[in-house]
């Protein structure tokens, strides 16, 4: 069995949370080094994930270099430093594993895909929501033209209070932005891949920070400090495509509504519609004259006290990166496809400041 040796830049959250549990169940990964600027928390992550002999460090040059065994980087850091690190690695001749958002900005995620490509390496980002089982059924769907051509679309991203208080989450410079650029740009990756559709024509945002100094806030990870939160607190986005097709996209991490829900899609097409909702698929549309809606599903139930195995989205996440390494094949997520996303988030926050609509491909 081919092994692959992965290398982890950063080892918070994200790291410790989803990726090194997902790669516990692909055995053809070891994971031999770690890097962190805080040395005890490469330490510990070291001491769980890694190999027995699995080297420790503070400085990710060092041990990208250190280790030209390694064929894996995984950059699992604050936002701004997504590029420096990713580039980095590539140039030194490593495929990329990033986590989402693939840069703060499109200049930066274009600078990575062409780092990819003047290596020969492959380079993909974190969009693990691609790997539901009801996004692999739409998908399926799509591909099939059930829906027909998808010309309007709501990408949903919405917390009603849901701020993260940890890490560097509230910080502008670190995070380039708030709910929009963390949990915003799961739910767009998600509506873009569903339509395929990656050629925007142009953006118009709006952003709000109104709920940021309230106190007593109800929050699921308790009272946030408002002297912390330099970041918008909801943002909206509309997006015109080439073709016409036409994106609603909405995020939040406070906002009074009870309209809550993640990674979450509404596609209207020619043949049919579809909305992505708490796990599950609704699909509707017209058959005989009447109206009908059509739920798939999911569960493989039908036995006593056991309601079916279903498959750990980080998991196969792992699984379709590593096979598309060891079978020389595209990753799900492409980083092509990522670039956009970051390329429309970048330009809802622009509109948002100036007021006025960006248009790409001036």
């Amino acid at each position: 069995m081919a092994i692959l040796k992965a290398a982890f830049v950063g080892c918070g959250g994200i790291a410790n949370n989803k990726h090194l549990p997902a790669l516990k169940h692909i055995p053809e990964v070891e994971c031999v080094a770690f890097c962190d600027i805080i040395p005890e928390r490469a330490e510990r992550t070291a001491k769980e994930y890694g190999t027995p002999d699995a080297k420790v460090y503070t400085d990710y040059q060092e041990m990208i270099t250190s280790h030209p065994e390694v064929d894996i980087v995984y950059v699992c850091t604050p936002n701004r430093s997504h590029a420096e690190i990713s580039i980095f690695a590539l140039d030194a001749k490593k495929h990329v594993m990033c986590e989402k958002p693939m840069a703060i900005c499109g200049e930066e995620a274009r600078a990575m895909c062409e780092a990819a490509k003047r290596n020969g390496k492959k380079l993909t980002v974190g969009y693990q929501n691609r790997q539901l089982g009801s996004s692999l059924w739409l998908k399926k769907a799509c591909e099939a033209d059930e829906l027909g051509e998808i010309y309007f679309a709501k990408a949903h991203a919405l917390r009603r209070r849901a701020v993260p208080t940890w890490g560097v989450f509230l910080d502008a410079y670190n995070q380039g932005g708030g709910p929009l650029i963390d949990i915003g740009t799961h739910a767009l990756d998600m509506t873009l891949w569903m339509m395929n559709n990656y050629r925007p024509k142009y953006a118009v945002g709006t952003t709000f920070r109104k709920l940021a100094d309230q106190k007593e806030t109800g929050n699921a990870w308790g009272d946030w400090d408002p002297e912390e939160f330099t970041v918008e607190d909801s943002a909206f986005g509309f997006v015109v495509m080439e073709n016409g097709a036409t994106i609603i996209l909405e995020s939040s991490w406070a906002l009074n509504t009870e309209d809550e829900g993640e990674a979450q899609t509404t596609l209207c097409g020619v043949k049919a519609g579809a909305t992505t909702h708490k796990g599950g698929v609704r699909v509707n549309g017209v058959k005989f004259g009447k109206k009908y809606t059509e739920i798939p599903e999911f569960a493989a139930a039908g036995v006593d006290y056991f309601d079916g195995a279903t498959a750990d989205p980080s998991v196969l996440e792992q699984r379709q990166w590593i096979d598309a390494l060891l079978q020389e094949k595209d990753p799900c997520v492409l980083a092509e496809q990522a670039c956009v996303v970051t390329e429309i988030l970048e330009a809802i926050y622009e509109s948002a400041k100036t007021g006025q609509p960006v248009y790409f491909n001036k």
